[in-house]
């Protein structure tokens, strides 16, 4: 196996593990434990990884808020894709929810010139984005978060608790095989919450880079969603991990 490619496997293994130990990497590339640490010392080099006793770590073990326009500036093409997709499953008729966020954002964008919709969201950007719309959109009320624009608290909660939706298009700030669906605050995870409990079908939108990793604040488990979307530069074995837990929606390489 060519470095370029073994290095590529470490990566995809603590994408989905968070940490791997030497020894488990070496009977799954096959070489030596000489191999693995200098692979390992390169990595952590390019600030892919950080080196532990005996192994390596992800760099951000666990996954803290952004401010939108961290958010708007990372995997902006990956966003896009996932919207292309989103909106392949929206009818005309149906009532949706879009959750806060730079991936529902692109999603909203594509449903502008769409008809016969309501969109339902707790983000004043995505409102904003749909004012000039032909779609009927309900902004939810409460507490705006400061420097992102998504709306939390007991006022947006107890709103979500009157109605019903067709599908949710839910965000995240990390997805992981065994820890869930996770945010970065309480009360995000806390009204997300509320979004599943009032949603007939609820997809995950979450671009490549979040998979294997964890936030402070657990939404749900993998295995609550109806599907998953995501872009696809997600590796092949990320996909499998995933694909028993929920139906796997990805994007196409063009």
């Amino acid at each position: 196996m060519l470095p370029i490619n073994r290095k590529k496997k470490i990566i995809d293994e603590l994408s989905i593990k968070g940490k791997v130990e030497i020894l488990e990497l070496v009977d799954l590339l096959g070489v030596s434990a000489m191999t693995i640490r200098r692979d390992l010392d390169e990595l952590e080099k390019q600030k892919k990884l950080i080196r532990t006793h005996g192994g390596a770590a992800l760099p951000q073990a666990i996954i803290g808020e952004q401010s939108y326009e961290q958010k708007l500036s990372e995997a902006h093409i990956q966003k896009k894709e996932i919207a292309q997709i989103a909106v392949g499953l929206v009818k005309d008729g149906m009532r949706i929810l879009l959750d806060s966020g730079t991936t529902t954002l692109e999603i909203a964008r594509l449903l502008k010139s769409r008809t016969n919709i309501t969109v339902v969201t707790n983000d004043i950007k995505i409102a904003a984005e749909l004012t000039d719309s032909n779609l009927e959109v309900i902004l939810l009320g409460g507490k705006i978060q400061n420097g992102v624009g998504a709306i939390l608290g007991s006022y947006a909660e107890q709103m979500l608790k009157n109605i019903h939706v067709d599908i949710l298009f839910l965000g995240a700030h990390a997805v992981h095989a065994s820890l869930g669906i996770t945010s970065a605050t309480f009360e995000k995870a806390s009204i997300k919450k509320e979004m599943i409990n009032v949603s007939e079908a609820v997809y995950l939108t979450v671009d490549a880079h979040k998979f294997g990793k964890k936030a402070f604040a657990k939404i749900a488990g993998v295995d609550s969603v109806t599907g998953i979307i995501t872009d696809s530069t997600i590796s092949k074995e990320v996909e499998e991990i995933y694909k028993e837990k929920s139906t796997f929606i990805k994007g196409v390489t063009k």
